[in-house]
C-alpha cells in the first residue's frame, strides 16, 4: 500500500474507564495530548462501555448548540474552537476494549461515523449486562467467548484487534503449557485482523511478531502486529514504566489518507511492510537487519547481490514459490548473515522498475508484488513483498511451479500442484474449530 506513515495509538483509555487514574482531566486535554504526541489517528477503547465516546460527543454537541442559541461563554467559546482545531489534526475512533469469556480483552474500533446506539446494542449482544454498559470494568460476569465476539464486532463493521495478545488477559497465552488448539484459534481466526503486542521493538527469536510470521506450520496465517499504549493516564508514571501515557506507545502505519477505512485496509491486506513501531528519538527501525537476524525462512529469503538482467531467474523462482505458499519478503542486496553491513543495491530505483517488469512479464496469473528500497547500515536494499495467491498455482514462463519448503524454494512435485490447485477450488480448507482442545505446543 502506498502512502505516508502515519502515528496511531488504537489502545487508549478516557475517565469512562473505572481504573483511569488521572482524574480531573477534561477532553480538551484528553485531545491536547493526543496532539502533542504527534499521533494522527487515536481510538477510544474504555472498558466494556462507550460512555467515553458518548462524553466526548456529548460536550462538542452541548457547545455547538449553545452556539447555536448565542449562548457561549468566553471559555466555552475557546473550547470549541479548540475542538474544532483538534478535529481537524485528531482522527478519533470509537470502540471499546471486551472482556471475553475466561477474561481475554479484545479490542473492537470502528468508524466515527458509527452511532452510539449500533454500539450499544454491540455490547449487549457480547453479553454485557445493562446495568454494567456504563461501569467502565474489566470485570462484567460472564460475557460472550473469545471467537463469537470476533465475529460479532467484524459482522457490525469493527477493526477487531486481540489486546497485549502476549501479555495479560492476552489470547496468544504466552508462559501457558497447554491450550494449543485453542491458542491457534484465538490467533488465527478469520475475523481476527491484528494482535496488538506489547514486545514490538524486540527482534529476537521469541518475540511475538517472529512466532506469528506464518514461518510455523500450525500458525500458517501471518499476523500483522501492532503496539498500543494501553493508557490509562495523560503521562507516563515516573514511579512505574508499565503504567503508559497517551502517546507512549505507538505504531506507525503507512496509509494514503488519514481514516478509518485506509486503516482498516492496511490492516486487513497483505501488505506486511506497511507497519512498524514508531521510535520518535532512537534510530529508525531496520526491518533488514532483524530479518537477516532470523535468516532464512518458509517466508523470507535473501539475495546477496542484484542480479543482471537475463539472470534474475532464481530471485524470481522465489517469488513465485512465495506466491505458491504463504507469501513472504525477498531482501535483495543481503545476505543472511547476521553480522557486517549488507552490500546494498547501487541504484534501487532502477533494480526496482527491472524487477517489476521481469514478474509483470514472466509470472502467471497476473501478481500484484511490492517494492520498496530499505536503508539498513548505510546501504540500500531492495524489499520484494510478495502475497499468498489467490490464484494459485503460479508459474515462472508458464510452465514451472516453484513452492517454498522451510528456507529454500523448490520445483513443485505433481501431488504438491494437485494440492495447490484443490485448495483454490477449497475442497482442502479446513473447518474452523468448534471446541478447541487442550494440547501443548511452542510458545511464542
Amino acid at each position: 500500500m502506498e502512502g505516508d506513515w502515519r502515528r496511531v495509538d488504537l489502545h487508549l483509555h478516557t475517565l469512562a474507564s473505572a481504573d483511569w487514574l488521572d482524574p480531573g482531566v477534561s477532553w480538551v486535554q484528553w485531545l491536547q495530548k493526543a496532539e502533542a504526541r504527534g499521533l494522527d489517528i487515536v481510538a477510544i477503547t474504555d472498558h466494556n462501555t462507550v460512555e467515553g465516546v458518548a462524553g466526548l460527543r456529548a460536550e462538542i454537541e452541548r457547545l455547538a448548540w449553545l452556539e447555536a442559541n448565542d449562548r457561549l461563554r468566553p471559555q466555552e467559546r475557546r473550547d470549541l474552537d479548540e475542538f474544532r482545531r483538534l478535529g481537524e489534526r485528531v482522527l478519533v475512533l470509537p470502540g471499546f476494549e471486551f472482556t471475553a469469556t475466561l477474561g481475554f480483552h479484545v479490542l473492537a474500533i470502528f468508524s466515527p461515523d458509527t452511532s452510539l446506539r449500533l454500539l450499544e446494542l454491540l455490547l449487549l449482544r457480547l453479553n454485557v449486562p445493562v446495568d454494567k454498559l456504563g461501569a467502565g470494568m474489566t470485570e462484567v460476569g460472564a460475557t460472550t467467548d473469545v471467537l463469537t465476539a470476533y465475529r460479532l464486532i467484524d459482522e457490525a463493521g469493527g477493526l477487531v484487534i486481540a489486546a497485549h495478545a502476549n501479555s495479560s488477559h492476552g489470547v496468544a497465552m504466552r508462559g501457558f503449557n497447554f491450550g494449543g488448539q485453542t491458542k491457534i484459534a484465538y490467533t488465527q481466526d478469520p475475523h481476527l485482523h491484528a494482535l496488538e503486542v506489547t514486545d514490538l521493538e524486540e527482534s529476537g527469536r521469541r518475540s511475538t511478531a517472529r512466532f506469528f510470521d506464518g514461518s510455523k506450520p500450525e500458525y500458517p496465517r501471518r499476523m500483522h502486529c501492532i503496539q498500543g499504549s494501553d493508557a490509562h493516564r495523560l503521562t507516563r508514571d515516573p514511579k512505574d514504566k508499565n503504567r503508559q501515557g497517551i502517546g507512549d506507545r505507538v505504531t506507525e502505519i503507512r496509509m494514503p489518507e488519514v481514516s478509518f477505512e485506509a486503516l482498516r485496509a492496511a490492516l486487513t491486506g497483505n501488505d506486511f511492510t506497511a507497519t512498524r513501531p514508531y521510535r520518535p528519538t532512537a534510530a529508525p527501525f531496520d526491518y533488514v537487519q532483524v530479518a537477516r537476524e532470523q535468516g532464512n525462512t518458509i517466508v523470507q529469503a535473501f539475495h546477496e547481490t542484484m542480479p543482471q538482467p537475463g539472470r534474475l531467474g532464481r530471485l524470481l523462482a522465489d517469488v513465485v514459490a512465495f506466491a505458491n505458499t504463504r507469501g513472504g519478503t525477498i531482501y535483495v542486496g543481503a545476505s543472511a548473515a547476521k553480522k557486517g553491513p549488507p552490500r546494498g543495491v547501487d541504484n534501487p530505483t532502477e533494480a526496482i522498475a527491472l524487477l517489476r517488469r521481469e514478474v509483470e512479464q514472466s509470472i502467471t496469473p497476473r501478481l500484484s508484488v511490492h517494492f520498496d528500497a530499505q536503508s539498513s547500515q548505510g546501504s540500500s536494499v531492495v524489499r520484494v513483498s510478495v502475497p499468498s495467491g489467490a490464484e494459485q498455482p503460479y508459474a515462472l514462463n508458464q510452465t514451472r511451479i516453484f513452492i517454498r519448503q522451510e528456507g529454500e524454494t523448490a520445483e513443485a512435485a505433481r501431488d504438491e500442484i494437485v494440492r495447490l490447485v484443490r485448495t483454490v477450488r477449497g475442497s482442502t480448507q479446513p473447518a474452523a474449530p468448534t471446541a478447541p482442545a487442550p494440547a501443548v505446543e511452542a510458545q511464542p
